[in-house]
């Protein structure tokens, strides 16, 4: 269903592999290293003996952002000008391969086209344009059915790069472990979890950043990952809301205790902030970010059948070991902390 081009070529690339399971490309240029999935996949490729490059942006490397990629070189870029990224980058060194994982800070419409499209874009140009062979892109699952600003930035940007002639390898994770982190501290605070509708209207199978900065680096290497659209979830079975409440309360060591959000009253403010924002354009924003609540309320970070509109479990393939509730664990011990950082919207 995600494959693209016709079965001989797949058949040519899985008789390749056979003969040539060690055959890697070796410089590699991470963009958006600085987030939590670009420094898990920068760790990923330094494991694995590649040699490294992440960009930053100009300024980030200050004290307060305490920067921290091991193993890799760093050079600041500003992505958003791909002349810049060509200049200060590509014409300065030679690569093999680019992971992108750049990614708007809150899916408001203009960054979203600043950075899931036009910088993204700039990048596979400029990559391109410095004979790069191998580029890997961080998408989302949730661009099968876009109706927001920052997934049709995207799936723009996807288009842009299986038409480049490029190599690819397209990655849609379902969910992120930090993105269904935000209630633990409300729950140990003694408050409810918070459900929209009954808590059964959706369902993921999250990754950790460690998983899938482990996928995102064996897409240079496997070709039966390469030129390719690659849906990508974790471990274990498909987890409602709910589900996800009721086990927090239960390593908490407590009842379970639910507030329910009706999403009708979701959809009215959705509705409101909308019609407001035609006539007040500054609500255009608070609109955009009703309209992401009420997606991820409503729509499951599964692969989706176009035939049937269903998502399916069983359709969606799974990576790695960690778990959501091994996660969950840890964060109330106390051995890893809630990292959500500038993108807290999702």
């Amino acid at each position: 269903m995600f494959a693209t081009g016709c079965d001989n070529a797949l058949s040519v690339m899985a008789l390749k592999y056979n003969h040539d399971l060690t055959k890697r490309s070796d410089r590699v240029l991470v963009l958006g290293a600085t987030g939590t999935i670009g420094r898990a996949t920068t760790a990923a490729l330094v494991r694995r003996g590649y040699d490294v490059t992440c960009v930053t942006r100009p300024g980030a490397g200050t004290p307060d952002q305490q920067i921290n990629l091991p193993g890799a070189e760093v050079v600041e870029a500003d992505v958003t000008e791909s002349t810049s990224l060509y200049r200060t980058v590509f014409a300065n060194a030679s690569f093999d391969a680019v992971i992108s994982c750049l990614a708007s800070r809150n899916g408001a419409p203009n960054d979203a086209v600043a950075i899931d499209h036009h910088a993204t874009v700039g990048a596979i140009n400029a990559a391109k344009a410095a004979g790069v062979a191998n580029f890997v892109l961080l998408s989302a699952i949730c661009v099968q059915k876009p109706r927001l600003a920052f997934q049709h930035a995207k799936l723009a940007a996807e288009q842009a790069l299986v038409a480049s002639g490029l190599t690819y390898s397209i990655v849609r994770p379902t969910a992120y472990f930090k993105s269904l982190s935000g209630q633990i501290a409300r729950v140990q605070r003694g408050k409810p979890y918070l459900l929209f509708g009954d808590g059964e209207l959706t369902a993921c199978t999250a990754i950790s950043d460690r998983d899938l900065g482990e996928y995102l680096a064996s897409c240079l290497a496997d070709p039966m990952l390469q030129n390719r659209i690659l849906p990508i979830g974790g471990p274990g079975p498909a987890l409602t809301p709910r589900a996800q409440g009721e086990h927090l309360f239960s390593l908490l060591g407590r009842r379970p205790s639910f507030k329910h959000v009706p999403v009708g009253m979701m959809r009215g403010i959705v509705g409101a902030l909308g019609a407001a924002s035609r006539v007040l354009p500054p609500l255009s924003a608070k609109a955009e970010f009703a309209r992401i609540g009420l997606y991820y309320a409503t729509e499951s970070m599964l692969v989706l059948d176009p035939e049937t509109g269903r998502y399916d479990r069983d359709a969606t393939p799974s990576t790695g070991h960690d778990t959501l509730f091994d996660y969950y664990a840890a964060v109330i011990n106390g051995d890893t902390t809630v990292e959500r950082g500038e993108h807290s919207v999702f």
